[in-house]
This record gives structure tokens, C-alpha cells and sequence, in this order.
């Protein structure tokens, strides 16, 4: 699993710039998928090869003076709680303040790596008034601009090599769902049905679950680990530390997941919110399979499931090879289906598919739409083999990967797609240079 990096500090110290910039150092490898909303609080950061989350706690402090202490004092005591190591931001402009002060004094508690980083230092002048900040007792800082990206590479270097070592899980090796969605459409209420008992409490007041919980599941010939995550929501309406807690459990329990069952609520249809979630599944690699929940109160005409199934995939275009089930999790409908389809979508992203196999098909289907040629050069594919990913990736052997367009590898992606079943699971196309 990646390491967790939380941003602090009070507000207006620039946390969200540097998220940002820190979180675009995906985009290289990470397509955003059209039509999905890029959670603003979580994102990936990839430096020198080395994969971090990065939680930006900036947009979870409420505006009014009263609270701040203690509100941020909350906001920083989870960050600490969850994360592996903390950017501790202030601003050279305003130096130190009593809010500052307060934030060092909870992180000196801590046992957490601490990297303080003061922000908008683009002159001269402003990298000697930082000198400032050695009274917060902290020891060395990194002085950058979040802005114009200066001083951003050493702090890094900093955070990648004081990041801990990733460790391989104590959990047996067998399949991990993750169960995810909004709040209140229904993800205990699944558990304690597959589970035939009561596993969790469960109360239709959205945001009973504040956790993410293991638990095993060994029966009808399955077995493996379900995780019940607390529901993720919409950062406007995060407005207690727990909620805020439980976004963070939320994400965890997707990276540590194989296969996720996103649930959806069949009386509102698909929304803006369960789109962000299966940005994260994708971002993260993980198996998807998309669940209709509370089709018994659903308003159902003949043709409701393929009309609504229409439509949840022309929301979630261009990735739409997944399967979609219509189920009641209160009156057990269909829920046996749900394992079978999530042990389908774990062996499609399990699959290794032998290389001999794969250049046999694709070489052939290269030769049948060879990519368009840029700035008249011609671009020759010569050989294809899928990566030892924990993901189905696949490299492309070619003499200039650069002029490779996104549509021809989107072409690529659905060919392998017709060949071979990888309904349910992202697959990552990577070019490189024979």
C-alpha cells in the first residue's frame, strides 16, 4: 500500500497550491477520465519513482475565529493519526503566528516524520526573512513557492526518503473487496446480508460506520476479505473530524483492496460524488463492479435497467468495460450474484496472458491500423508484453513512443479488451523505446 503524506497548517498558507502541484505530477501517467471531478482533498504523487498519497486537510477548517484553534488542532491530530508523514506549511509573508505556534506543539507530540516547509519564498528578501521559522524549534526548513514550483524538487527528495518502507501486509493472501460509496446507500446493510448477521450497526443515519473493517468471509466455496468502509462524501458537507477520519479510512480501504463494489442508490441514480469514488478505484487500478442498490424502491418501468445501465456508463465514458448489478441489499436480491461477479473481475485482474499469445494478436492488429505517422515519421510497434504489475499494464515496444497519440493507445486498449476478458479492471498502456 502507498505511503500517506497529510498537508497542515492554517489556512491561507497556500496548502491547496501545493497539493496541486504535487498531485499533477501524476497527470503524466494518470489520464483524468472526462466527466470525472478530481477529488480535491486526495490525490496521487509519484518522485523519483517512488508513489505517495497526499491529503490536503486545508478545506476541512470551518471560517470563524472561535473555532480555529481547536478546529485545526482536530484536523492536525488525524492527519497524525493517518498519515505516515506530514508537510507542515507556513508563510514567510505573515512569519510565525500563534495558530503556528499551536499546530507545532501538537506535532512535537508526535512520534510522525515532520517536513516544515515554509511557502512563498520567490526573492531574496523573503529566503532571509525565513530564517523566522528556526524559532518554531523544528530544525531545518525548505523554503519554496508553491506558485512557481521553486524549491519544490529538494523538499521532495526530503519527503520520498523519510517516507517508511512499504510493508507487506500481515492479511493472508487471498481476495480483498472493498465496499464503497456514499454515505447511507446501503454498504452495512450488504455486509450484514452476505454475512447473514449482524456484523455492523446499522442505522439509517448516513455515517454510522466510522471505519474501515476487515472481515472474513469463507463459505459457498468463496473465500476472502470484506471491507466495509465508512461512506465517502462531498467535501461541503465533511464537517466533523470523523467525517473527515473517515474519508481517510474510505481511501486507504480502496488501495488496500483487489476488487471494489461501488454502490449506487437506485432512487437518485449516478451523481457527481460516485463518480469521484470510481476516479479514485481507477486511479488506484482496482476492480470495479458497479451496484444498483435499493432497486425494490426503484420507480420501474420495463425497460428501467437497460435505460439506467445506459446511462451510468455514458457518465463514466471512456471507461465503461465493467459490470453493473441491480440489487436490494435489504431483501438479499441478487447478492449472490455480487461474489461471483467480484471473483470474475479478481481473475480478470489477476490474468497473466502469455507473451507469445499477445504479440500473435497484437502485432497483427497493429499491422491492420499502424499509428498515424507525426511530422512524417513513421512509428513501427516491433513488440508487446504485459508488465509484472499487480494490474493488468502492457508495454509497447516502439521506436519513437513520444508521438504516440492517446487515441491510437485507447484503440490498443480495446482491442486487447475484444480479446481477452478484462471486463471490470483498468488496464494502463505504457510506449517505450525499443
Amino acid at each position: 500500500m502507498s505511503s500517506i503524506v497529510a498537508i497542515v497548517g492554517r489556512p491561507n498558507v497556500g496548502k491547496s497550491t501545493l497539493f496541486n502541484r504535487l498531485t499533477e505530477s501524476r497527470a503524466a501517467i494518470v489520464d483524468e477520465e472526462s466527466g470525472v471531478t478530481r477529488d480535491r482533498h486526495y490525490g496521487k504523487a509519484i518522485w523519483n519513482g517512488v508513489e505517495f498519497s497526499v491529503i490536503d486537510t486545508g478545506g476541512y477548517i470551518t471560517n470563524s475565529d472561535d473555532v480555529y484553534k481547536e478546529e485545526i488542532n482536530r484536523q492536525v491530530l488525524i492527519a497524525i493519526e493517518e498519515s505516515d508523514l506530514i508537510i507542515f506549511l507556513v508563510d514567510v509573508i505573515s512569519g510565525i503566528t500563534d495558530l503556528d505556534e499551536s499546530v507545532t506543539n501538537l506535532l512535537r507530540r508526535t512520534n510522525k516524520e515532520v517536513v516544515l516547509v515554509v511557502n512563498k519564498v520567490d526573492n531574496n528578501d523573503r529566503r532571509l526573512d525565513a530564517t523566522e521559522f528556526y524559532n518554531l524549534g523544528l530544525g531545518d526548513y525548505f523554503a519554496i513557492s508553491s506558485t512557481n514550483g521553486s524549491g519544490t524538487g529538494e523538499m521532495l527528495d526530503e519527503v520520498v526518503k523519510r517516507l517508511p518502507e512499504k510493508k507487506e501486509d500481515e492479511l493472508e493472501q487471498i481476495p480483498r473487496y472493498a465496499i464503497v460509496g456514499r454515505p447511507n446507500v446501503g454498504k452495512s446493510t450488504l455486509i450484514n446480508s452476505l454475512l447473514g448477521e449482524d456484523r455492523n450497526i446499522v442505522t439509517p443515519i448516513a455515517g454510522t460506520t466510522r471505519d474501515s473493517i476487515y472481515t472474513r468471509y469463507n463459505k459457498y466455496q468463496h473465500n476472502f476479505f470484506l471491507v466495509d468502509t465508512a461512506g465517502l462524501r462531498k467535501r461541503g458537507k465533511v464537517h466533523e473530524d470523523v467525517e473527515f477520519y473517515s474519508v481517510l479510512r474510505s481511501i486507504r480501504a480502496i488501495e488496500n483492496s483487489d476488487v471494489c463494489l461501488l454502490l449506487l442508490d437506485a432512487t437518485r441514480g449516478i451523481e457527481s460524488q460516485d463518480l469521484n469514488i470510481m476516479s479514485l478505484i481507477i486511479k488506484n487500478n482496482k476492480g470495479l463492479v458497479m451496484l444498483v442498490n435499493k432497486w425494490d424502491l426503484a420507480e420501474k418501468e420495463s425497460n428501467t435497467p437497460k435505460k439506467l445501465e445506459a446511462e451510468i456508463k455514458k457518465r463514466t465514458a471512456p471507461f465503461t468495460d465493467y459490470p453493473i448489478l441491480f440489487i436490494s441489499a435489504i431483501n438479499k436480491q441478487r447478492i449472490h450474484k455480487v461474489l461471483e461477479t467480484a471473483n470474475d473481475v479478481y481473475s480478470n485482474r489477476t490474468m497473466k496472458i502469455p507473451t507469445s499469445s499477445l504479440n500473435d494478436y497484437m502485432l497483427q492488429v497493429i499491422e491492420n491500423n499502424q499509428p498515424p505517422a507525426t511530422k512524417g515519421k513513421y512509428i513501427r510497434i516491433k513488440y508487446v508484453t504485459q508488465l509484472p504489475t499487480h494490474s493488468p499494464s502492457f508495454a509497447f515496444f516502439c521506436n519513437l513512443p513520444q508521438y504516440i497519440k492517446e487515441s491510437y493507445s485507447r484503440y490498443l486498449e480495446n482491442r486487447l479488451r475484444e480479446r481477452f476478458n478484462f471486463t471490470g479492471v483498468p488496464i494502463r498502456i505504457f510506449f517505450r523505446k525499443k
